[in-house]
């Protein structure tokens, strides 16, 4: 079977460097390959098959229409996770992690729209219309909504599932992320708990290259699953058009629809008078036009007799 990516490629990338030993968390032994000068070495074979695993899982998540935020919120990871979330097209969190990202959506939606107005005052011609001071003041309000929500200034709704760099650190987008039910790939250290993510990627977190190659590999995966999604999308509205259309014409073709089409249709007009499109009228309680159904309250006729009129205007 082919990996994702060669021992090799992790070696350079300097993957299997650990903590210090005095710094380790036990559950972490699992994946310790040895210890050498006082740092624990991460067993790169494990750290293929599980880069292999969350590679599936991200990929699957994806190709149903899911998106897939990236989080690295500390300096190794900033500029590498920016550029894969970028290179898939998806949103990301490379600042300040904030309180209630997910589990209070809805108000952060409400600071993201606050960014996109600004933004399209300034592109409109509104700041043009304003004081020094007011296009001073929005431009301070952008600047500080910018920093903290681009990187998901475009997302609409919750993700499918998240891709962190330091579990230890991104410990609040994963305590979110645990109470809505949205599972986690992330890159553990061995001084972290690999319990805390659904899918552990050993490795050296610490390291920009390990976090540029193993973001990179996520990312190929989220552009591949996006595709496939959309393929079946696009599958999906061709069925949905093919089908609609042989509806129509089995219902064309059936004589009890037609004879009812007939019996429906408006009287013809006189001469001299333009025939407007006709257009199926909306059926009402007692299948006869609102406009032609006779006014009766319910104190003077009783419900039967009711019924019997409303049978002769049918008939006539």
């Amino acid at each position: 079977m082919e990996h994702s990516v060669s021992i090799e490629q992790l070696l350079e990338s300097g993957a299997h460097f650990g903590h210090l030993t005095r710094r380790w968390n036990p559950k972490m032994a699992q994946f310790i390959f040895t210890e050498r000068n006082g740092i624990h070495i991460i067993d790169l074979r494990k750290t293929q098959v599980l880069l292999d695993l969350a590679r599936q899982a991200i990929y699957d998540i994806t190709s149903r229409g899911r998106s897939v935020l990236f989080i690295g919120t500390k300096q190794q990871a900033k500029l590498a996770i920016e550029e894969s979330a970028n290179k898939a097209e998806i949103n990301y969190v490379s600042e300040r992690w904030l309180g209630g990202m997910l589990t209070n959506f809805t108000t952060i939606r409400k600071s993201i729209k606050r960014l996109n107005t600004i933004d399209k005052m300034e592109t409109d011609g509104t700041f043009e219309k304003i004081t020094k001071k007011e296009r001073l003041l929005l431009g301070r309000e952008r600047d500080r909504l910018r920093k903290v929500f681009g990187g998901i200034e475009t997302m609409t709704k919750l993700p499918g599932a998240l891709f962190v760099v330091d579990t230890k650190k991104e410990h609040l987008a994963i305590k979110e992320a645990k109470i809505l039910g949205i599972p986690v790939i992330g890159i553990v250290d061995t001084n972290v708990d690999p319990e805390e993510v659904e899918y552990p990627i050993p490795a050296n977190d610490d390291s920009i290259k390990t976090v540029e190659l193993i973001a990179g590999v996520l990312a190929d995966a989220i552009i591949e699953g996006s595709r496939i999604a959309k393929v079946k999308m696009a599958e999906l509205a061709a069925d949905g058009e093919r089908i609609d259309k042989e509806t129509e014409v089995d219902t064309e073709d059936d004589p009890k629809v037609r004879r009812k089409l007939r019996e429906r249709r408006p009287p013809a007009r006189t001469t001299g008078q333009a025939a407007p499109r006709y257009n199926a009228p909306q059926k009402q309680a007692s299948d006869v036009p609102v406009a032609n159904a006779p006014q009766k309250q319910a104190s003077d006729v009783p419900v039967a007799n009711a019924n019997q009129s409303d049978a002769a205007t049918t008939e006539n």
